[in-house]
Formats: C-alpha cells, sequence, structure tokens
C-alpha cells in the first residue's frame, strides 16, 4: 500500500525523505496520531493531513502554520502502529520550508540570536555565567568529574535561574566534584533542530563536541530533558559521545548513596509532570518520583494523565519560542487537572515545563494556589 502511495515519487516528497523524512514509507495513514495529538484538545489539528500532503509531494503550503505546531512530544510516535516517526516527518518538512524561506518571521531573531551568541534569550554570550556568579562554582577543567550545562533557559532566563542555583547548591552539599563552562558553551540545539535548522543545530552541536573535548569533558549533568536528549542521542551522530545523566537521575543516586539527606520534613501534596523529553523521548519515568517520595512528609499524587500518557506543556519542538494562544494552551489544561487533582505543589523537572506553567499560573485564576517547583528546589529546600 505505501509503495502505491509514494510511487512515483514526487521531486517534493523525494527531497523530504532525503531530508530526514523516511518514515513516510510506512505510514498508511490510519489517524491514530491525530486523534493522540494534544493540539486536539484546544483546536482541531489534523496531523494526518500533513503527513498525506507529504506522501504526495504537496508540501508546497510550507507556511501552514499547522507545519509549525507540532510540540515534538512523541504521543503520536508511541500510539503509532507501525512505529512511524512522526516527529522526524515534522523536523524534515520543517527543515525543507526553512531552505525555501517558509520559515516563522517571529523565529529568525531567535535564530539569530542562537547563531551569534549561542543561546535564543538575547542575551550575550559573556552574561551566560551570570547566574552562578556569587555561588562560587569552579571552572571546569581536565581533572573535574562532572561538567554542569544547566541550558540556556536558567543560565539566561531570570525566572528559570532558580533551578540552576538550587541544583548547583545540592550538588556543593553533596561534594559533587563539577564545573561550569559558561560563555565557552552553546545552546546544546535541541529545539533548532525540532523547528528545522539543521544547518544551524549542526554548527552549535560540532562547537560544543569541540569545546567538550577540548577542555576534557567526560561526564555531563543536564538540568534540561531537551540538552539530555540531545547530549545522548544526536551528538553521537556528530561524532561527541559523553555520559550523560539528569539531575533527577544524580539525586536519586546520591540519595541511594546517604550523600544527600532530608533533615526537615516538608508537608505538601505534589504531583510529578512527566517532561515528555525525559519520560516519553528517553524514558526516565522513576527515579523523578523516587526523589520525591524520599522527602519525608511528602504526599505523592498522579495527574489524570502521567507516565507514558503525559500530557505535554507545549514547550517542545520550538513550541517554546513561539507565542500560543489563550484557550489553546496545553500548560493551562495540565495546570487544571493539578487543581481538579488537589495539590500543593506541581513538580517539574523541565525548564520549558516551568516556563510554561508559571505563565498558566498567572492566566488561570483557579489555579493561584498551586506552586510550580523543579524537584531540585524541593530538595535543596530539605537539605
Amino acid at each position: 500500500m505505501t509503495s502505491d502511495i509514494l510511487s512515483p515519487f514526487s521531486e517534493a516528497t523525494a527531497a523530504l525523505i532525503e531530508a530526514g523524512g523516511e518514515a513516510l514509507k510506512s505510514c498508511y495513514q490510519c489517524g491514530l496520531c491525530t486523534a493522540i495529538c494534544p493540539w486536539n484538545r484546544v483546536r482541531g489539528f489534523l496531523v494526518r493531513r500533513i503527513i498525506h500532503q507529504a506522501q504526495v509531494g504537496l508540501l508546497l503550503e510550507m507556511g501552514d502554520e499547522d507545519l509549525w505546531r507540532c510540540t515534538s512530544c512523541g504521543a503520536c510516535v508511541d500510539q503509532c502502529p507501525r512505529g512511524v516517526d512522526v516527529v522526524g516527518i515534522f523536523r524534515a518538512a520543517r527543515r525543507i520550508g526553512a531552505q525555501y524561506g517558509a520559515f516563522p518571521k517571529n523565529l529568525k531573531p531567535v535564530m539569530s540570536c542562537v547563531k551569534n551568541e549561542g543561546n535564543p534569550w538575547s542575551e550575550t554570550r559573556e552574561k551566560r555565567a551570570d547566574w552562578a556568579r556569587e555561588l562560587g562554582i569552579k571552572a571546569f577543567t581536565p581533572d573535574t568529574e562532572y561538567l554542569y550545562a544547566p541550558c540556556c533557559t536558567p543560565a539566561y532566563d531570570l525566572k528559570a535561574r532558580r533551578v540552576a542555583v538550587a541544583t548547583s547548591q545540592i550538588l556543593q552539599k553533596a561534594g559533587v566534584d563539577f564545573g561550569i563552562l559558561g560563555a565557552e558553551e552553546s545552546c546544546c540545539g535541541e529545539s533548532v533542530r525540532k523547528l528545522g535548522r539543521e544547518d544551524l543545530f549542526e554548527g552549535l552541536s560540532r562547537s560544543n563536541i569541540e569545546t567538550f573535548r577540548e577542555r576534557g569533558v567526560r561526564k555531563i549533568i543536564v538540568s534540561s530533558p531537551h540538552c539530555y536528549d540531545a547530549f545522548k542521542k544526536e551528538y553521537p551522530e556528530q561524532g561527541g559521545s559523553f555520559e550523560v545523566i539528569h539531575v533527577t537521575q544524580l539525586l536519586a543516586k546520591l540519595m541511594d548513596a546517604g550523600k544527600i539527606n532530608a533533615v526537615r520534613r516538608y508537608e505538601k501534596t505534589i504531583a510529578y509532570h512527566d517532561a515528555c523529553y525525559l519520560g516519553r523521548h528517553n524514558g526516565v519515568y522513576d527515579e523523578p518520583r523516587q526523589v520525591l517520595a524520599e522527602i519525608p512528609g511528602v504526599r505523592l499524587k498522579e495527574l489524570p494523565d502521567h507516565r507514558e500518557e503525559a500530557l505535554c506543556c507545549g514547550g517542545g519542538g520550538g513550541r517554546i519560542w513561539m507565542d500560543t494562544r489563550k484557550g489553546e494552551r496545553f500548560s493551562d489544561i495540565r495546570l487544571l487537572q493539578a487543581v481538579q487533582v488537589g495539590v500543593d505543589i506541581l513538580a517539574v523537572a523541565c525548564p520549558y515545563c516551568m516556563l510554561n506553567f508559571d505563565e498558566s499560573v498567572l492566566g488561570l485564576g483557579s489555579a493561584g494556589s498551586i506552586e510550580v517547583m523543579d524537584i531540585s528546589e524541593i530538595v535543596r529546600s530539605v537539605l
């Protein structure tokens, strides 16, 4: 059946496949991707239509804003009976779109800053380590065990800075040997690649790999699941292999080893939100829950959609840098779920999730009593 759809290839379809959309050959249009897509909770969104257009070479409407809606959450891939890499298809289609000038105008300044300053937050490279100025964190040297790469978001965004600060203070207290590279490090490029800027991703990844090698980096601690995914799965494609650990994984190990222990109770009801790039993309579900469960006084509750079925916050696939209209924000739905479950804190393990949920708290009066906290902040508060 798929050979009938794709034979003969149109020039546009062949170009899409060459750009990384090989999965087009496997899709037989069952529509499960459309049914599971979180966009259909807030508006009609036909993933199947876009894939069909790609199959028959009609994705010449690269200005179609639907092409830029995908958050790359991976829910569709999980549900597909043939395991079609829908995320890869969207990435390839966006790549073709970017090559032909159909890139969203509001993202062009973001990409320009990433290219020139190594970050998407309209700040200079020299400010990358400002968050650590008063913390006494050493510069990474070849004999340092871990590089801590906090992600551009905690490094530059003042609201997310607390993630990097809390993580560093925990690592210091636990006696972990770590350092930072500051201005020598650039954006990991994961979301840049999902937006179709393969050229820019390759430049970022190769620059980071070269820097890591020159500085003797072997192990990397990350706060962002997006950095985790890039360093662990995408950098090896560019020739750079490193041992990568998400901070929640390291915290679980430190607790098991008795290197960090809660000295006070934390009488809070908490629900943990599974970040797509930590959970669905990389299978890390247990460690964040394990860390929270180890804290005396914590009462853990699960949200209606959790673990493999978790609802995306809406920040993946480069959407963190795009505007999403009120009434179409997945983070609003997620926060209301937390209200219904009855929790004091919505715990996160991703800076993108934190920013989106913080915005939802401000916009939803009924959710005002819920606090959004990174797991590192919770752990630091009981040490």
